[in-house]
């Protein structure tokens, strides 16, 4: 087992699927009417919102099948880590915002960083890039009318191929600033793929909330089994999952700052070759495996280790990393 998937296995955070997804509904949410004035103001007020998420954070992540749906099954026991991330805004166009999760184990005197998640916020969508089953992400149109005032939000894995992607309102509730998303699907998290279960993707809502410390992520996830036969996917189990990033800056927050400064031209590199391939193909399709997301994933994370050690030059590992990319989407490697 490499450290990657060493430490994948702790976060528990890179995706697998192993069968196809049937398509849902959207949230029953009417279109958003605003005079020209509240859009703007409703517009900013996303964005600070948004960005707010930056920062470094001492995380929790709470897991918890509860509700079996099917008969027989027995809901795993409730799982609870944590670590510690910098999330930095790397991208911003106004209506399009990225940030980038930057996990940080090990010690004070001996860190070790993974790029962890991606996610992008994009405000008024006319498409997102959806998981559709296996190995399969496609483009969908996000309705016309259920446009004006949303953001979508789309995941991406720690070697930047896409996890899911939704979209939704940034709305104040009894108070709270939150973000809600339509039904999304989504591969098994490596925390379940890795054990076989009978259950083969997700359909969730996906939340984010800021609050006085920080934000929380939280998921309402129904685990779903794709019938052999085929047909209709039938659920499994209820999974909760709140992730709580708490602001924190008592851990290597200079490591990962080191990190990202020696790799992001990299990176920057990796992302767009994945936005290439989805443009040319209306969406991609890359080989999974249950260890680590992708197959091609520990290569590529262990091209940017050796930049960041001195043993690649950013042109040289990028070079490497496009054809592994170019060659896992066009079906001829991975």
């Amino acid at each position: 087992m490499t450290r990657l998937t060493k430490t994948l296995f702790a976060s528990g955070l890179a995706a697998l699927a192993l069968a196809a997804v049937p398509a849902t509904p959207a949230l029953a949410d009417g279109p958003i009417v605003q005079s020209a004035e509240a859009a703007k103001a409703a517009f900013e007020e996303d964005r600070k919102t948004i960005l707010a998420m930056a920062g470094d954070f001492k995380v929790t992540f709470d897991m918890q099948e509860s509700t079996p749906w099917m008969e027989g099954y027995t809901p795993l026991e409730r799982k609870i880590s944590g670590g510690y991330e910098s999330v930095r805004v790397i991208e911003d166009t106004g209506t399009r915002i990225v940030l980038q999760h930057l996990l940080v184990t090990g010690d004070e005197a001996n860190p070790y960083v993974v790029k962890h998640w991606r996610q992008d916020w994009e405000y008024q969508p006319e498409k997102i890039l959806v998981f559709k089953g296996g190995d399969s992400w496609e483009w969908q149109a996000v309705p016309e009318k259920m446009r004006a005032g949303r953001w979508s939000q789309t995941v991406w894995q720690v070697d930047d191929s896409p996890r899911y992607a939704g979209w939704g309102e940034w709305e104040t509730t009894h108070g709270i600033r939150r973000w809600r998303s339509n039904w999304t699907a989504r591969p098994l998290a490596r925390r379940d793929a890795i054990r076989n279960p009978v259950y083969d993707h997700y359909m969730g809502i996906n939340r984010h909330q800021l609050t006085p410390t920080g934000w929380i992520h939280w998921q309402d996830n129904t685990k779903m089994v794709t019938p052999a036969e085929g047909g209709e996917a039938k659920p499994v189990v209820q999974e909760y999952v709140l992730n709580t990033y708490e602001r924190f800056n008592g851990y290597n927050v200079a490591a990962a700052e080191t990190y990202w400064e020696k790799t992001r031209g990299y990176w920057d590199a990796v992302r767009g070759k994945w936005g290439e391939v989805a443009a040319a193909h209306g969406g991609i399709r890359i080989a999974q495996e249950a260890s680590a997301g992708t197959t091609i994933a520990d290569r590529l994370m262990t091209l940017a280790d050796a930049i960041k050690d001195g043993k690649e030059t950013p042109g040289a590992a990028s070079a490497k990393a496009l054809a592994l990319i170019e060659e896992g989407t066009s079906g001829k490697g991975g």
